[in-house]
């Protein structure tokens, strides 16, 4: 099994930055993924950024040049810095990991954290 707990949402105006982080626990053998998951209300979750134990990154276009997603394997810990912030960027974001047993793939989720940007 593995834990992911989510840190660093809040409130922040247009323009501004915040950093997320991630901490993983558990059974972290074999994550090959990790990544950052957004849902605003109505609408369905969204990819925001994702990374491969290769270091690999992949980014939504909508935030593309504004967000980057890092990671610290020491810590078991990934990161996401959101700089120059928009009102459409407001939602709950969710850590997610990827990891492989027995050759399938297995997903796990944070409970969310949430980020509000104002105008």
């Amino acid at each position: 099994q593995v834990q992911l707990v989510e840190s660093g949402g809040g409130l922040v105006q247009a323009g501004g930055s915040l950093r997320l982080s991630c901490a993983a626990s558990g059974s972290i053998f074999s994550i090959n993924a990790m990544g950052w998951y957004r849902q605003a209300p109505g609408k369905q979750r969204e990819l925001v950024a994702t990374i491969t134990s290769s270091g690999r990154t992949n980014y939504a276009d909508s935030v593309k040049g504004r967000f980057t997603i890092s990671r610290d394997s020491a810590k078991n810990t990934v990161y996401l810095q959101m700089n120059s912030l928009k009102p459409e960027d407001t939602a709950v974001y969710y850590c997610n990991a990827e990891r492989i047993v027995m050759g399938i793939p297995r997903n796990y989720w944070g409970q969310g954290t949430q980020v509000t940007v104002s105008s």
